[in-house]
């Protein structure tokens, strides 16, 4: 922007900087509220990535929480209890056994493979002598976007209901966290895509074509509304290299810095 600002020419157009902050929550008190209430309608939507690759399109997600109760008691009589964590791990082996199926899906989308599950974190019990009364799992299910999001998640609670279908006293609660839809590419998108890939590909040194990520962010809001997007950012170029979930993740800074030029130049190019 400081770029742009600089030159003596004045753009034929103008660019809204989006600043939210609820990415990881499914965006909706962020851009969904934006667009919600019709404050913004840009012809086209430049999103933040942790990559500098050019990305048009990406997986969806589901997050469910898994409440599984039976009954509380103590370790020295445990059949006066109902074990909800030997219920739970029924559960688990059903869903994790589903975890080797999906590898069998593929995805047209280059940089996208399959769908996949990850149970993130495990609550239960109160202490060693008890039997659990109650445990709960909240879990993580990427979409790949020729799935029907829809259709993932009534399977998912069929997998959970037909494991725990001959436990004795087990009752569960599924309670949806979140869902948001993949990235699909629009037509309109060109403009913004070519100017991306040819401006990095001059900048890094190195072929950049659009692709997908596994990942999931909130630009899809703006593509539901008919509004073209890609993502392009100021990190690595794949998730693995930013060590992203893990300890020291970073980004290297003449990444940012080329990223910056990447950015500037195609803003000059589409306000022409």
């Amino acid at each position: 922007m400081r770029a742009l600002e600089s030159l003596p020419s004045k753009p034929k157009g103008a660019i809204e900087l989006h600043f939210t902050y609820d990415e990881e929550f499914g965006g909706e008190m962020g851009p969904g509220w934006l667009l919600r209430n019709k404050l913004t309608k840009p012809d086209l939507v430049l999103a933040a990535a942790f990559s500098y690759q050019v990305v048009t399109a990406h997986n969806g997600c589901l997050q469910m929480e898994v409440t599984v109760h039976g009954k509380m008691g103590h370790a020295a009589v445990p059949d006066t209890a109902v074990d909800a964590l030997q219920a739970a791990t029924k559960i688990l082996n059903a869903l994790y056994e589903q975890n080797t199926l999906y590898k069998k899906i593929t995805s047209a989308v280059p940089g996208i493979t399959h769908p996949y599950l990850n149970v993130g974190r495990i609550d239960g019990g109160t202490h060693t002598n008890v039997v659990p009364g109650k445990v709960v799992l909240k879990l993580d299910r990427r979409m790949i976007p020729e799935e029907n999001p829809a259709e993932v998640e009534a399977d998912i609670r069929r997998v959970i209901a037909q494991a725990v279908a001959g436990s004795a006293g087990v009752t569960v609660d599924i309670k949806r966290l979140l869902l948001a839809n993949s990235l699909k590419p629009l037509p309109g998108n060109r403009p913004l895509v070519e100017a991306l890939c040819r401006h990095a590909s001059d900048i890094f040194g190195e072929k950049i074509e659009a692709s997908g990520t596994p990942l999931y962010t909130d630009a899809r809001l703006y593509c539901e509304q008919g509004i073209p997007v890609a993502l392009y950012g100021a990190g690595p170029r794949t998730v693995l290299q930013s060590n992203a979930k893990r300890a020291d993740e970073h980004i290297e800074l003449e990444d940012l810095r080329r990223a910056t030029q990447v950015v500037a130049r195609t803003l000059f190019d589409l306000l022409q």
